[in-house]
């Protein structure tokens, strides 16, 4: 796949720092062919109106973040709309389902506007109502013009929704429109930032919308409901929503696990009840398969079991295995890379940066990490891509007698400097009661 230069220099300006681009990941995507036609798979599903999930399963360095943006861009091409969320102790914690709906709707998104799309998507939804009513003869000069938008918008959101939307949602949207058709845009912006979730709104943009408070937890899925549904009334395929680190859940406190794997529980429950909805969540065989995770739920366990036959898997079951790099997989990812690097000398790169000089990084890299080639994709790649810089400022430069790799401490991740001392990459200390398991309980969203 060829890359436009824009793009060419985003896929390394991230990399250079150890992060998965959002964009031109097509480019050097290497063996995730099953997975990603397993995802494509449920697109389709979603797009003929089936409310679906996945879980992607792998251990760290094994491309779940990677294959969770790469789907969300082969979603984008097939007309979704999209929302990339990641797990936080901070400001995503995932018993708290206000936050994550907070997240999920800030980060909309779309071919055309990466993030904060929700704006954009209403008002493509309102342009759609208008001129279908052109094409039926209204006249959009004529003064009760805007009162046959309004009472059109009125009549698709109780049909979307089976009169189901909470009554403050259909208040906002009523008045975002009022207030754009009377150009007070910044009120009609701070009434789409609190239908985002926004607790920040002040109380002079509420009144204009004849509401009060925030919006709760146990309120959430309903309005996550409202904009799945306006969504797809602006033309939409669908909504993919993916949920990046769920293994995050595993160091907080004992109750707090047990409400977030309560949380998911819920989510994976009434999956089926948001058609034209993906949800793509990420997590650790350790998270997935540990007491201390999904395990110790009875309830999630049993709907999110994982089998394998030997050495073969069903990709369609509810989790999708990742498995680890090995160094042939690391070499084609590198020779991709090598084809797309944004350099105006290309035939230089390409003779030196051979085949021998990518074999003897990737075992220079791994011999670091205690020969476990598996957890060491990120520190390659910024090895490799400092190579290609390298080459590309210096003439006189010969990466084959010139370049030594060294392990460079403090540009490892914490999973990094545990694999690189010999442990296990995970992030908590177990606990006495980590067996003990959770019990399930009813939320209230």
């Amino acid at each position: 796949m060829a890359l436009d230069r824009r793009d060419a220099e985003h896929v390394f300006e991230q990399l250079r720092s150890g992060r998965v681009p959002e964009r031109g990941l097509d480019a050097f995507a290497v063996g995730l062919e099953r997975q990603r036609a397993e995802i494509g798979r449920l697109l389709d599903m979603a797009g003929e109106r089936e409310g679906v999930f996945k879980c992607l399963r792998g251990g760290y360095g094994c491309g779940k973040t990677f294959t969770a943006r790469l789907a969300r861009l082969d979603a984008q091409q097939r007309g979704f709309a999209t929302s990339f969320v990641v797990v936080s102790d901070n400001d995503l914690r995932f018993h708290n389902f206000h936050e994550v709906y907070q997240k999920v709707v800030s980060e909309l998104g779309t071919s055309a506007c990466p993030r904060g799309a929700l704006g954009d998507v209403m008002d493509r939804w309102v342009g759609g109502i208008e001129n279908a009513l052109i094409e039926l003869g209204a006249d959009p000069d004529a003064s009760d013009f805007d009162a046959k938008v309004r009472a059109k918008l009125d009549e698709k959101r109780a049909a979307m929704t089976g009169g189901r939307a909470p009554e403050d949602m259909v208040r906002v949207v009523r008045a975002v429109f009022d207030l754009k058709q009377r150009g007070e845009l910044a009120d009609a912006g701070a009434l789409v930032s609190w239908l985002s979730g926004s607790t920040n709104v002040g109380s002079s943009a509420k009144k204009k919308a004849e509401i009060k408070g925030d919006i709760q937890s146990k309120d959430a899925l309903a309005y996550l409901r409202g904009i799945l549904e306006i969504v797809k009334a602006a033309g939409y395929a669908g909504l993919v929503i993916v949920v990046d680190e769920l293994e995050t859940v595993l160091r907080a406190r004992t109750d707090t696990r047990g409400k977030s794997l309560n949380g998911l529980r819920h989510i994976i429950d009434a999956a089926k009840d948001f058609p034209g909805l993906l949800w793509i969540f990420t997590g650790t065989p350790d998270f997935f398969d540990s007491r201390r995770g999904v395990a110790g739920l009875t309830p999630l366990h049993d709907r999110l079991k994982f089998e394998k036959q030997g050495r073969f898997v069903n990709v369609r079951q509810p989790q999708l295995e990742l498995v680890p790099f090995d160094g042939t997989r690391l070499r084609d990812v590198a020779l991709k890379l090598r084809e797309i690097y944004p350099s105006r000398e290309r035939a230089r790169i390409e003779r030196l940066v051979t085949n021998e000089l990518v074999e003897r990084l990737v075992k220079d890299v791994t011999k670091g990490f205690g020969g476990d080639v598996g957890v060491v994709p990120r520190q390659f790649l910024r090895s490799y891509v400092s190579i290609l810089d390298t080459i590309d400022q210096n003439e006189d430069y010969d990466p084959a007698a010139d370049y030594q790799f060294q392990m460079d401490a403090k540009s490892l991740s914490p999973e990094e400097v545990r694999a690189h001392a010999g442990k296990k990459p995970i992030e908590y200390e177990p606990e006495p009661d980590d067996d003990a398991g959770y019990s399930e309980t009813k939320l209230e969203w």
